[in-house]
């Protein structure tokens, strides 16, 4: 941890800035929503009661007199219930005024009557009040957390820095809404024009009445099909629900010349409903996100606001702002976070100066942040320092916020501005990963290896060569791999010669490596060395040529001294394992693997035998995989 926080220049501290300290902050955590009223038991309730509801009601039958076509009021509440599940997530407020708005199509549908019959009715009216109740307990807590972080910050307010002011939320957002709301527009367009040219037609065709004959399902097509005799002809109408037509039954048909319609199903539009739902739903997302961000970021620069000293640290693993006190030098208890871009003032005249040319030091700059990158992915970069920062704006749940602190490599001071909501660091449903420390599941590449003299002292001399091969995870991961392999095969060839078989030659010779050692790896340790058997061959490396050996990435690399390595990948699924209380098997390996070589005194006395080597099942695998593609081919 830094025991030195990068400091904050005094002239960029605002006069009369208190800091937020710890004492302050546990009572601005101490006021976050209860576990109940976490916003995951919400939308379990009411996707359970929706769900319900949807396969306990009956479904009504189309009728002549109530035909099956276009019902945009009930996908108008389709699309708010979808926002509003959306919204108990990300927008409390929104959320209430969606769900207000689901509860009033549910009376017009003539819901609250029926639930006092229908359990599933009854269910979502439930589901819908105990949202209602959390939604207002986590309003009423951020309220309860500006008044907490008001009273921290003291009478001393001052303007937004000048980069601040000049940054704009909510672009984006508005360009995706735009195209989004044009697609689903455009589908109502489509279906109104099916729904208009049927009503035109059938206002000047004939009306006849006739008998169902036969109800038949077309494989090719996949559709039901019914065969409906009227004055003296047969018609064919496809239809979605064949059991409201039994077979002898009477139905009305309207004729124009060789076109006919079934008048309880007119027209098949739900293709089109389909699209103007997903375009309406992520459409009016887009938009209430960058209305929402746009106005919180007007709020934030309208007037001098509440400043705070506190100490800030990037994310090392999702790039999140994770604010501490000021008085917590180490780190250790973090308040709050969100996401942050920096913000510039614009300088047309700086502008063009950059434009003028670039030195050789460009370059070397380069090269630095692409090793910094490599690093990074790597695994290996060191954890980003706590800074010194002044917080502008009023902490709370939901809240938009401005920060002035050095920039995350310490060397110039700079403004960064929120661009997602504020979000207490307190325990959720999951334990969250400290803002510093990866999570587990991503620290497996740099991951420290056990000590050796630890590990020595649990291996004892053998003569015999030490084995070590896949076992239970590895082989299942490579039969799952195997399923993959044959159905990838298969989809690839099912629709015949097509572009699809270039992803195929790509992908193919990767899966047959990974199959192939998942389920056959093996290395032998004897007296000169190791035998290593990957998916196409057995490798010998002696002793001597060997310098480090570890597991990374669920693969054991064994690096040789003309600076090539060995690598043996997937070796099993250490996640998994140590998920179950399991020691993976993999790391274990590489372990006594690495003991082996700094200790030479614990190396077998023999050599390894030809059965013990192993053989690569890389070359049958793919033999196997031809014919099965053969055979794929012939059976299609």
């Amino acid at each position: 941890m830094d025991r030195h926080p990068v400091p904050l220049p005094a002239e960029h501290i605002p006069p009369g800035t208190a800091a937020w300290r710890t004492p302050d902050a546990q009572r601005w955590l101490g006021s976050v929503p209860g576990r109940w009223a976490h916003p995951l038991w919400a939308l379990l309730a009411l996707a359970a009661a929706v769900a319900w509801d949807v396969v306990a009601a009956p479904v009504d039958p189309c009728t002549s007199d109530d035909p099956c076509g276009t019902d945009w009021f009930g996908l108008g509440v389709t699309v708010v219930l979808v926002l509003t599940l959306y919204w108990v997530w990300r927008q409390p407020r929104l959320a209430l005024a969606g769900l207000g708005a689901v509860l009033a199509g549910f009376a017009v549908e003539g819901g609250f009557t029926a639930a006092l019959e229908e359990p599933a009715a009854l269910l979502f009216v439930v589901a819908a009040a105990f949202t209602t109740v959390g939604l207002m307990h986590r309003l009423a807590l951020a309220g309860r957390q500006r008044a907490l972080a008001l009273e921290a910050a003291g009478p001393v307010v001052q303007p937004l820095p000048a980069a601040a002011r000049t940054f704009r939320r909510g672009r984006l957002s508005f360009v995706l809404a735009a195209l989004l709301l044009a697609v689903a527009a455009f589908g109502y367009w489509q279906a109104q024009q099916i729904a208009d040219a049927y009503e035109e037609r059938a206002a000047r065709a004939a009306h006849v009445s006739g008998r169902v004959v036969a109800v038949e399902y077309e494989d090719e097509d996949e559709v039901d099909v019914l065969k409906v005799e009227a004055e003296g002809r047969t018609h064919h109408f496809e239809t979605a629900f064949p059991e409201d037509f039994p077979v002898d039954s009477r139905v009305d048909v309207v004729v124009d010349g060789d076109w006919s319609a079934l008048v309880a199903e007119p027209y098949d539009t739900f293709g089109w409903e389909l699209l103007v739902l997903a375009g309406s739903v992520t459409g009016l997302a887009f938009l209430a996100n960058g209305v929402d961000g746009r106005t919180r970021s007007e709020r934030l620069r309208r007037g001098p606001l509440p400043v705070l000293r506190v100490l800030v640290r990037e994310g090392h693993d999702d790039g999140r702002t994770w604010v501490f006190a000021a008085d917590d030098p180490q780190g250790r208890q973090p308040i709050l976070h969100f996401h942050s871009l920096y913000s510039f003032e614009d300088d047309e005249d700086e502008d063009e100066d950059d434009e003028g040319g670039h030195d050789e030091g460009d370059a070397e700059e380069a090269a630095v942040e692409l090793g910094k990158l490599v690093d990074i992915l790597k695994g290996q970069d060191p954890p980003p320092p706590l800074r010194e920062a002044v917080l502008y704006g009023v902490p709370c749940a939901g809240a938009e916020l401005a920060f002035v602190a050095r920039d995350a490599e310490g060397d110039e001071v700079a403004v960064e501005c929120s661009v997602t909501a504020v979000k207490p660091a307190a325990p959720g449903l999951v334990t969250r990963p400290g803002p510093v420390a990866r999570p587990a599941q991503g620290r497996e590449r740099a991951e420290r290896p056990r000590p050796v003299d630890e590990v020595a002292a649990e291996l004892a001399p053998t003569a015999g060569p030490r084995v070590w091969s896949a076992h239970g995870f590895s082989r299942g991961l490579g039969l799952g791999l195997l399923v993959v392999q044959g159905g990838g095969i298969w989809a690839a060839l099912d629709d015949g010669l097509s572009w699809t078989w270039l992803w195929l030659a790509a992908g193919l010779p990767w899966l047959v490596t990974a199959v192939s050692t998942a389920l056959t790896w093996r290395i032998a340790a004897d007296r000169d060395g190791l035998w290593v058997t990957g998916a196409w061959r057995v490798r010998r490396i002696a002793w001597d040529e060997i310098t480090s050996v570890r597991h990374a990435d669920d693969s054991i690399r064994i690096r040789r001294d003309e600076d090539s390595t060995v690598a043996l990948s997937p070796t099993g699924w250490a996640w998994l394992e140590r998920r179950l209380g399991r020691v993976p098997h993999a790391v274990r390996a590489a372990d006594e693997l690495r003991a082996l070589l700094h200790r030479p005194e614990l190396r077998p006395l023999e050599e390894a035998a030809a059965g013990q080597q192993g053989m690569p099942v890389g070359p049958p695998l793919a033999a196997v995989s031809v014919l099965w593609g053969a055979a794929v081919l012939l059976l299609l």
